[in-house]
């Protein structure tokens, strides 16, 4: 199974109304930004739409929308991972989409601190439970381990294991990916910061967080990245560069929230232990969103 997933991937923000609620009016209206501002997929679930503070109910509802609102226009990813193996299986067993589902994005297990042979023996079950192609994705900020190179390119011999979002930072550990990777496996950079570098050095796209408020300039950059035009993408890099760093100061989505209330998409309420920025970085988002949004 090849990996259908590159270019620019958007891990969807959750819009919540003031009482808390989900705000499916928003989610309509950030789908279409999507779709109109050059995004090539969409990931309905991940760390970003605040899943952890959601119902099973309430996530199939955000995903049922995603996919009516989407209307077959850009490729679909649904996060589904956990640190309970077996409940994982038996819900991708019994998941309801499949047809309308182009991919799952499952997250190693966090808190449990598998080891490496752990993390394999979890996949592999997963992977056997749906037909599914399934994105690894490492983040050992937030899973309290790390899946090392060796152990995604054994992974990366499932057949329906297609592609590995990297959100480890660590570039030594992603290039030996991409130096060793079969050709078919793809590298998806789990970090703006750095996704235009790895590009450079062989990956195949992102799944990003900016690119909810700013999906136009994100693809233009991510695309130049692909087709080699460094020096364009050079400079999208370094005009969004200060609001990545802005959108993940007071930890996210809260940031990145801030600059769709600008845009009229969405106001920027969040279930808790997560709480809106600080006033003092909200005015400077603010500020930085209207250059952005300017072109200047």
């Amino acid at each position: 199974m090849n990996n259908p997933f590159s270019g620019v991937g958007v891990a969807l923000v959750t819009p919540f109304k003031k009482d808390m609620s989900i705000d499916f009016d928003a989610l309509r209206k950030l789908v279409q930004l999507q779709i109109l501002g050059g995004t090539n997929f969409l990931v309905v679930q991940g760390t970003t739409g605040e899943s952890p503070t959601l119902s099973q109910e309430e996530k199939m509802e955000i995903l049922k929308t995603v996919i009516d609102e989407n209307s077959g226009k850009l490729k679909v990813v649904y996060g589904l991972g956990g640190n309970n193996t077996h409940a994982i299986g038996e819900l991708l067993k019994s998941f309801s989409f499949n047809s309308k589902v182009d991919g799952i994005l499952s997250v190693s297990p966090y808190y449990n601190k598998p080891t490496q042979n752990g993390i394999i023996e979890h996949f592999k079950y997963i992977s056997s439970c749906t037909e599914l192609p399934i994105i690894l994705y490492n983040v050992p900020g937030r899973t309290g381990s790390n899946m090392l190179a060796e152990t995604t390119l054994k992974l990366a011999d499932i057949p329906n294991i297609v592609a590995i979002k990297e959100a480890s930072g660590n570039m030594d550990q992603i290039m030996e990916i991409i130096r060793l990777r079969k050709p078919d496996f793809g590298v998806i950079s789990g970090d703006d910061a750095i996704t235009m570098p790895l590009i450079a050095a062989g990956a195949d796209g992102v799944i990003s967080v900016v690119a909810n408020a700013f999906p136009e300039k994100f693809s233009q950059m991510v695309n130049a990245s692909i087709s080699g035009d460094l020096d364009s993408a050079r400079k999208e890099h370094y005009d969004l560069l200060a609001i990545t760093r802005m959108f993940f100061e007071e930890g996210n989505p809260g940031g990145v929230k801030v600059a769709l209330a600008q845009r009229n998409i969405m106001q920027e309420f969040m279930r808790l232990p997560l709480i809106p920025v600080s006033e003092k970085l909200r005015e400077r988002i603010l500020k930085e969103t209207e250059l952005i949004l300017s072109g200047k």
